[in-house]
């Protein structure tokens, strides 16, 4: 049974993975005249580039072979611009496999534009080296833990992003796609049983409370979103009509969400293994014991996502200490005040998480489900007994 259901669940990664990768395929190539390709670079040349300190300026012109694709093997010019922006801008040398640009009229390339290093390979091979580490240590779990990560993946890039961009509201569709997540990703770890229905009622639990602290407390700290990366380029693409501030408060809502399914389930599961071995626990213990285990779990977890925000904006915090910052100046910055919101709404969500959890547990732990519905079987065939004897009584008297 064991096996079969492993190879269930490969093959629903494989179909999943391959659907992906034949939809994003098909974006790409289908019949546009803009498509992406990857290339060598064989020669370059920076006689157009001004350099400024750290910085460069102009264009990078390079001639690379591309590998792959309809002209794979052709020899082309491309262009490499340089803004001056060290987050973006790439300085290539020759040997660097790299992404191009294809422009295509008629059958023939007419512009080609280097877009950024080949890095695919390597971050497939660190994938790769996960899914190995997870499946060696946590064998069948980790081949569900396996697909419900790509599951994830697949549901945020093409439910909840494009509902995003199409102007649905943002906490009502973050809080339906979570919610489906939740499910497929517990249940595929935990399967139906008494401890996913745990983790799920009290990952749900904290997900509402999440979103009704992070509504009521980003209203008082008046932040409407454009602290967030990028918040700004995507209103002047095209997209003004956004609610930026729902969207900023989703993305607080689904950062928490992870960490209250994390706890919801290390409780959850803690829970069942004391009920294995100490069958005969009473309710009252079983959640004491619960309770325990959610304390202790929650003082490392309010930790880990302090260091987790605070890792992200580990050159800010650096930059105000150069700049000898006062506390105050720093902590009514918008964007170190939509960190602050970040971390303490979600260590909220985890602090109510772990006793909604124990609670939840402790009673389905220590309710006998097989007797409650034998016990309403039986009531049901006694209701029925009664209708055909009175039947029958009627009938006598007729």
């Amino acid at each position: 049974m064991k096996k079969a259901l492993a190879i269930l669940w490969i093959m629903g990664f494989v179909v999943l993975v391959i659907g992906i990768l034949i939809n994003d395929n098909w974006k790409q190539e289908d019949l546009h005249t803009q498509f992406e390709a990857k290339a060598m670079v064989l020669a370059t040349d920076e006689s157009d580039v001004v350099k400024s300190g750290i910085s460069k300026i102009g264009y990078q012109n390079l001639e690379v072979e591309i590998i792959n694709g309809k002209y794979k093997g052709k020899k082309v010019k491309a262009v490499n611009q340089l803004v001056g922006k060290l987050d973006f801008d790439n300085f290539y040398r020759i040997g660097d496999k790299i992404i191009i640009g294809i422009l295509e009229e008629n059958n023939e390339i007419k512009d080609v534009k280097a877009i950024d290093i080949y890095r695919q390979g390597w971050q497939l091979i660190l994938f790769g080296f996960f899914v190995v580490c997870l499946i060696a240590y946590a064998r069948f779990t980790g081949l569900r833990a396996l697909f419900s990560f790509v599951a994830s993946l697949y549901a945020i890039w093409k439910f909840l992003i494009p509902g995003l961009l199409e102007g649905k509201e943002p906490l009502m569709l973050t809080a339906i796609v979570l919610t489906l997540l939740s499910a497929i990703i517990i249940f595929s770890v935990a399967g139906l049983t008494k401890k996913g229905f745990s983790a799920f009622v009290g990952t749900m639990s904290g997900l509402l409370v999440t979103i009704a602290i992070t509504i009521f407390f980003g209203n008082k700290l008046e932040l409407y979103g454009m602290t967030a990366p990028f918040a700004e380029t995507l209103l002047f693409s095209g997209h003004l009509d956004l609610n930026m501030r729902h969207i900023f408060y989703a993305a607080i809502i689904i950062g928490a969400s992870g960490a209250a399914m994390d706890i919801a389930m290390d409780v959850s599961a803690s829970m069942e293994e004391i009920k294995l071995k100490k069958p005969d626990i009473d309710c009252r213990e079983l959640i004491g014991s619960g309770f325990n285990v959610g304390k202790a779990v929650i003082g490392t977890m309010t930790t880990t996502l302090l260091l987790a925000y605070s890792g992200g904006y580990l050159t800010l915090l650096m930059l105000f200490m150069t700049k000898e910052s006062s506390f105050s100046r720093i902590i009514n910055l918008k964007i170190v005040s939509a960190e602050i919101m970040r971390t303490v709404v979600g260590s909220i969500g985890l602090v109510l998480v772990a006793p909604l959890t124990a609670v939840f547990a402790g009673w389905i732990y220590s309710t006998e489900f097989k007797s409650i519905f034998r016990a309403l079987k039986t009531y049901e065939w006694k209701n029925k007994e009664t209708v055909i004897n009175t039947a029958e009584e009627k009938l006598k008297v007729r």
